[in-house]
């Protein structure tokens, strides 16, 4: 059974996030905290593997004082880390959540599927004695990328990938049909698609050639449209992206003649 802490600031939101532990009978015990500091004193009080030891921090971001963010820091320092789902109202700090090694990020309104998806995570991962620093995403194979989708594991084909994003070290891959953020940098996307025929733009991009709809200059600045959305190009990378093209350009020609 799992020893949970739940931290948020607002009653109503600890209220309801109590009521939802409650209700799942893989939750054994459940803290309640209504700030950072007393989340920290109930922790301190644990004995790591004792019977007070507390194996998942349900965890809001946006507190007076110290912040969610701030705490999931602290918590990476112990010996033996709880690990950390959090829960918030804003999107925004997805990309820094999962940096800190988050197993998930739920978004308020909590939905009930949502939320015992990300308790079966936890459970899981408790029952393989894994912590956080231990449950990394799956590096990409030659054709295909795993991301997470509610919990499952999908692979994403490279040749369905209009261009990618860099968020720090992740990187978000957009396709027609959405987008994905996996734990990879751009950087190791762009040796690995080489070979797929995926160019470097700018620091932060990443795009399939044969994906490129427009090439303009305006005002001496170079773009480029991809999947309807205009990307810069770096003065940097400008010349090895019109000579790809170029070259591109006339492999085409010549397989029409």
């Amino acid at each position: 059974m799992l020893r949970v802490l739940a931290v948020d600031d607002e009653e109503p939101a600890l209220s309801e996030l109590l009521y939802l532990l409650d209700q799942d009978p893989r939750v054994g015990s459940v803290l309640p905290a209504l700030e950072a500091t007393e989340a920290l004193r109930t922790l301190g009080r644990a004995v790591d593997g004792g019977t007070e030891a507390v194996d998942v921090v349900f965890l809001d971001i946006n507190m007076p004082g110290l912040s969610g963010l701030e705490l999931a820091r602290l918590l990476g320092g112990f010996t033996a880390p709880p690990l950390i789902v959090f829960v918030t109202a804003h999107e925004d700090f997805a990309v820094r959540a999962f940096d800190l090694k988050a197993v998930d990020y739920l978004l308020k309104p909590l939905r009930k599927e949502r939320f015992a998806e990300a308790v079966r995570r936890v459970a899981e991962l408790t029952h393989a004695g894994q912590g956080p620093r231990a449950h990394p995403a799956a590096p990409p194979t030659a054709g295909q990328v795993p991301v997470e989708l509610g919990g499952v594991t999908r692979f994403v084909p490279v040749a369905d990938i209009d261009y990618a994003e860099a968020h720090g070290d992740y990187a978000r891959l957009h396709t027609r049909r959405g987008s994905h953020l996996v734990r990879v940098p751009l950087s190791t996307l762009e040796e690995q698609w080489r070979t797929h025929g995926f160019v470097r733009i700018h620091r932060s991009h990443l795009v399939a050639l044969t994906r490129i709809e427009e090439l303009r200059l305006d005002g001496g600045n170079l773009t480029v449209r991809v999947g309807g959305r205009v990307l810069p190009v770096s003065r940097r990378n400008a010349r090895e992206l019109r000579d790809l093209l170029a070259r591109r350009a006339t492999g085409t020609a010549a397989r029409v003649r």
